[in-house]
């Protein structure tokens, strides 16, 4: 990602250090906040945090006890927040447009159109290496299982799809076994308007479908909802 051109010396660096990969330990917190006072409005609440707003995007952010932010998930975060408020978001949504999204554990793909051949958006979960690293040790945890953090994979899922209309959710499983269930869940408590876009959601055994055969099921699903009395 290009940074801001109007970042020099010691916001660059800091910006530059959020972005670096792998994720680096060295991340001073008093230079986060002061690059987020360059960039956006930062106000002080009375628990002591600060609300960060940039281009109509908020972040919490949460007083450090120590001298730099050390947590994986707090630079992922950082990092989501300085990508989404990099330009104002969406002010309105055309309610004509279908997405659909099919999503599990390891992926989340979004497709623009039910109509065979539609654009197609992929987005796959962070998973910090440390993590992997501890998992393949592990003889409690295959890779094959792991799960993906919520909010660093649910998040970018949920601002692809704020241009939508209407949104149907395609995936496999039930209960916590289920990324669809999991994300129906995050996004009502996280992004209650878009939840309210979503029409539906379909449990198939997506490994063993192609992609018309997704959308297929998808135009199935629409054709029904229409014939359904009001």
């Amino acid at each position: 990602m290009k940074p801001n051109p109007t970042l020099h010396g010691a916001h660059l660096r800091t910006y530059n250090t959020i972005f670096q990969h792998p994720i680096t330990h060295n991340l001073e917190w008093h230079g986060v906040l002061a690059l987020l006072r360059q960039l956006g409005q930062v106000d002080e609440a009375s628990n002591g945090h600060f609300n960060v707003t940039r281009n109509g995007h908020t972040l919490q952010l949460h007083r450090s006890h120590t001298k730099d932010v050390a947590d994986s998930h707090e630079v992922m975060t950082l990092r989501h927040f300085l990508e989404q408020s990099e330009t104002t978001p969406p002010t309105s949504t055309d309610p004509e447009e279908h997405c659909v999204l099919v999503i599990d554990h390891h992926e989340a793909r979004i497709f623009r159109s039910q109509t065979k051949g539609g654009q197609e958006q992929r987005i796959l979960p962070y998973e910090p290496e440390p993590y992997y690293r501890h998992a393949r040790d592990s003889a409690e945890t295959s890779r094959g299982k792991e799960k993906p953090d919520p909010n660093t994979f649910f998040e970018p899922v949920a601002r692809a799809l704020q241009s939508a209309g209407r949104i149907l959710i395609i995936g496999n499983g039930t209960g916590s076994s289920s990324e669809m269930e999991q994300f129906s869940k995050w996004v009502k408590i996280h992004h209650p308007i878009l939840a309210a876009r979503i029409n539906g959601t379909l449990v198939v055994d997506e490994h063993h479908l192609t992609t018309d055969q997704l959308l297929g099921k998808a135009r199935e699903f629409y054709a029904q909802a229409a014939m359904a009395p009001a």
